[in-house]
């Protein structure tokens, strides 16, 4: 699942239903075959909340793994993360969220009295500044310089600046992308690192099946409900009459791709009003809405992912399990 970015991905209150990215992304995604959301929308309030819950769930591994991870290595982390020569440099986090598994490291930077800038980066400027001003509270020493851009822009703005930019994208996000997306995505940040810069991505590695099939379809049914509130969303924001009990949430794992991808499937022929897209779309008995992918990966596939966008595999932080796995990644040149 991806990380939580309710702000980065609400509608306006002030801004027209019909022309939000909202309206316009469900337009286009009801109206393709086969149809498909983004997972990138499940994050209003409710959702945001739902996910909460789901990190706690016993069977959800991802985030207390990546925890425990960087708990584990937080000092070789911060240390790979740190130029040779002790100079000072930049830590940009993409999608940091409430930054709750970042501390790890910037705890563990300011012990080692390491002289850094963090900066988080988001398109939504009350996020990140939520962020920092809580860092600010908690971390009082840190050098806080909040980005409000997209990804690769905030990268482009720092790259004539002197020292290191070590970036973080933590989390399993990048398991979010499909295949050609995800190449495309790597390789535009590759684009804008320098030979000294550094960028830590977290991969969710691939396991028992049942297991990771378990985490995003629970016993209590957190995650039925979290995927089944962006309809609950989308009939609150775009004025649409979706009836939640002819929806059903599946998820299913493939382990010959690593795709885990989840559905909302229609339980019943229906036609579904959305008022501000003045649309009504017609859906066969037990026709599906893929709503996300979750990728898992190989070492191998996390070489040649890096090596197609000009990066090489410096170092891998895993835990026991060979669950998860924090990857260090450095430009070929």
């Amino acid at each position: 699942m991806p990380a939580p970015q309710p702000t980065l991905l609400a509608t306006a209150p002030d801004a027209s239903p019909a022309s939000s990215p909202l309206a316009q992304h469900v337009l286009q995604g009801l109206s393709r075959q086969p149809r498909a959301l983004s997972s990138m929308y499940f994050y209003d309030e409710v959702g945001s909340q739902l996910f909460q819950q789901i990190m706690a769930l016993p069977e959800y591994y991802p985030t207390r793994t990546e925890f425990g991870l960087l708990t584990q290595h937080r000092q070789a982390i911060s240390q790979a993360l740190t130029p040779a020569d002790g100079q000072p440099f930049h830590l940009l986090e993409l999608g940091a969220g409430d930054g709750l598994k970042t501390k790890i490291l910037l705890r563990e930077l300011l012990d080692r009295n390491t002289r850094f800038t963090y900066a988080p980066v988001d398109i939504s400027p009350s996020a990140v500044e939520g962020l920092a001003t809580s860092l600010r509270t908690e971390l009082p020493t840190l050098q806080v310089q909040p980005l409000v851009a997209e990804y690769t822009t905030a990268l482009a703005e720092l790259h004539g600046q002197p020292g290191r930019k070590a970036v973080l994208f933590l989390g399993s996000t990048i398991g979010n992308f499909p295949p050609a997306e995800r190449q495309q995505f790597l390789g535009a940040l590759a684009a804008q690192l320098g030979p000294d810069d550094r960028l830590l991505i977290g991969f969710d590695l691939r396991k028992g099946p049942r297991q990771i099939r378990a985490a995003y379809d629970d016993a209590q049914g957190v995650t039925a409900a979290f995927n089944l509130n962006l309809l609950t969303r989308i009939n609150r924001e775009l004025g649409a009459d979706f009836d939640l009990a002819a929806w059903e949430h599946f998820a299913d794992y493939d382990p010959q791709t690593g795709a885990m991808r989840s559905f909302l499937v229609s339980n019943r022929a229906q036609t579904v009003h959305i008022a501000a897209l003045e649309r009504t779309f017609a859906f066969e008995a037990w026709e599906a809405i893929h709503t996300e992918n979750s990728f898992k990966f190989t070492p191998p596939q996390i070489e040649a992912l890096a090596a197609a966008a000009g990066l090489r595999v410096q170092q891998v932080f895993s835990d026991e399990q060979q669950w998860f796995a924090d990857v260090l990644l450095a430009p070929l040149s």
